[in-house]
C-alpha cells in the first residue's frame, strides 16, 4: 500500500540532503560560468526570435485590427494589407442591394514616396485615403480630424513612424502646420495619430479619399483597394456576409472584421518566409542550448566518474546519482535564464528604439522561455546520464 504523500517530510528530506550538484558546479567556477554564458546566449536567441516573430504578426496587422466596419470586402487576389490589389467600386454599390447593408465605403491604399519634413530625405510611406464622412479606423486621433483632412492636400501623420521625425512631431504637437512633399505635390500635416511602423512600411499617412486621388492622379476613383461595410442595427453579421459572398462576383471576397484579421495572420503564416525563419531561429537556439548544457554535464559526469562509482559501491542507487545530475541541470537553467531575461529586455528596448517596431516582453513569453530552458537543461541532463547509469565500480577500480 502506498504511503500518503507528506510535503513536510519531503521538505525535511530536501533540507537534509547534501547539495552535491551545486557543490560540483561550484567546484569548477570557469566551467560554471561557461555553462551560464551558453544558456544565456541560447535563451537570448530564443527571446529575440520570439520577439521578432510576435512583432511581425503584431505590426503587420495593426491597421486591419483597427478597422471600424462590420464587413470587409477585398479583391480575391489580395495577399495582405500592403498588397491588397484593387477591384471595381461597382461591387460596393451592388452590396447596397443586399438586405441589412446600411452603407459601403471605399478605402484607397498605396505606397508613395514622401519627403521627411525634418531631414528632407525621401522615404516610402503607406498612404490611406478614406471617406471623411465616416470613421474607417478605431483611431480617435484620426476620427477627430475627419473635417480637417477634407481640405485639399491635408494629411495626418503616424507619430510612431520609423525615422527622425522628433522636430516635426514637436511642431505639430505645438499646433503648427508642417509642410512637405508627397510625390510631386506639397502636403500639410495637420495632426498626428499613432499606429507604428511594420516590417513592410516605415509608417503611414491618412487623408481623405479625394486627397488620395489628388496625390495619385493616375488612379481612378472607381477602382478601390478595400470596401468597408456597415450593417443596419440588428442585422446578423454572419448571415449578411454569407449573402454578400453569394451575391457579389467572385472577383471579391467578404470577411467579418475578425475574419479579415485572421486572413492577414494566415497570410504571414503560410506565405511569408519571415515567420518560418523566426521559428527556425527559435529551434536553433534551443538546440544550441541543449548542446552546450550537454557538454558541461557530460564533462562533469566523466570527470567525476570515479566518485560516482564509489557512491555506487557504498550502496547509493542510480536514482540518487541521476538526481545529482538533474540538480545541476536545474541550477544551470535558473542561473542561465535570469541574466538572459535582463539582456533580452535591454535588447527589446534597443530594437524598438532603432526600428520603431512594437516589440515587448509579455509575462507569458518569459514563462514559455523559462519552461523551454528547464526542458533544454533536463534533456541535456538525461543524455549526459547515460554513461553514469552504466558505470560499474568494478570497471573503474
Amino acid at each position: 500500500m502506498l504511503s500518503a504523500f507528506n510535503p513536510a517530510k519531503l521538505l525535511q528530506a530536501l533540507q537534509n540532503r547534501t547539495p552535491l550538484g551545486f557543490k560540483q558546479l561550484k567546484h569548477d567556477r570557469l566551467r560554471l560560468l561557461t555553462a551560464i554564458a551558453g544558456i544565456t546566449f541560447a535563451d537570448v536567441l530564443i527571446f529575440m526570435q520570439l520577439g521578432f516573430s510576435d512583432a511581425l504578426y503584431k505590426t503587420n496587422t495593426q491597421f486591419p485590427r483597427q478597422i471600424q466596419a462590420d464587413l470587409v470586402v477585398i479583391s480575391s487576389e489580395a495577399e495582405n494589407f500592403g498588397r491588397l490589389r484593387t477591384f471595381s467600386r461597382r461591387r460596393l454599390y451592388q452590396a447596397l442591394d443586399v438586405p441589412g447593408v446600411a452603407n459601403a465605403d471605399a478605402l484607397y491604399i498605396a505606397t508613395k514616396e514622401w519627403k521627411n519634413p525634418q531631414t528632407r530625405e525621401k522615404k516610402s510611406m503607406l498612404l490611406i485615403g478614406q471617406n471623411p464622412a465616416r470613421p474607417a479606423f478605431n483611431l480617435p486621433e484620426v476620427n477627430e480630424n475627419l473635417e480637417a483632412i477634407k481640405l485639399p492636400n491635408r494629411v495626418l501623420f503616424d507619430r510612431a513612424a520609423r525615422g527622425e521625425y522628433q522636430e516635426a512631431i514637436a511642431q505639430v504637437d505645438a499646433g503648427e502646420l508642417v509642410t512637405t512633399e508627397v510625390g510631386l505635390q506639397t502636403v500639410t500635416v495637420v495632426d498626428l495619430f499613432e499606429v507604428g511602423a511594420s516590417f513592410a512600411s516605415d509608417g503611414a499617412l491618412i487623408t481623405s479619399d479625394q486627397n488620395f486621388l489628388r496625390l495619385f492622379p493616375s488612379k481612378e476613383a472607381g477602382v478601390v483597394s478595400m470596401g468597408l461595410i456597415q450593417l443596419e442595427d440588428g442585422a446578423d453579421i454572419e448571415q449578411v456576409r454569407t449573402e454578400l459572398s453569394a451575391y457579389l462576383a467572385d472577383d471579391v471576397q467578404v470577411f467579418t472584421q475578425a475574419g479579415y484579421v485572421e486572413f492577414e495572420v494566415n497570410d504571414i503564416k503560410s506565405d511569408s518566409p519571415i515567420g518560418f525563419v523566426f521559428g527556425l531561429g527559435s529551434a536553433m537556439g534551443f538546440i544550441v542550448g541543449v548542446v552546450i548544457v550537454y557538454q558541461v554535464l557530460s564533462t562533469d559526469v566523466n570527470s567525476h566518474l570515479a566518485e560516482y562509482a564509489t557512491f555506487k559501491a557504498m550502496g547509493y542507487r542510480n536514482s540518487y546519482l541521476l538526481g545529482v545530475v538533474f540538480e545541476e541541470a536545474l541550477i544551470l537553467s535558473l542561473l542561465g535564464f535570469v541574466p538572459s531575461l535582463f539582456v533580452a529586455l535591454g535588447a527589446y528596448q534597443l530594437t524598438a528604439r532603432a526600428t520603431a517596431l512594437a516589440i515587448s516582453m509579455p509575462v507569458s513569453r518569459a514563462v514559455v522561455v523559462f519552461m523551454l530552458t528547464l526542458l533544454m537543461c533536463n534533456v541535456s541532463g538525461a543524455i549526459a546520464t547515460r554513461r553514469l547509469q552504466s558505470a560499474d565500480p568494478a570497471d573503474i577500480f
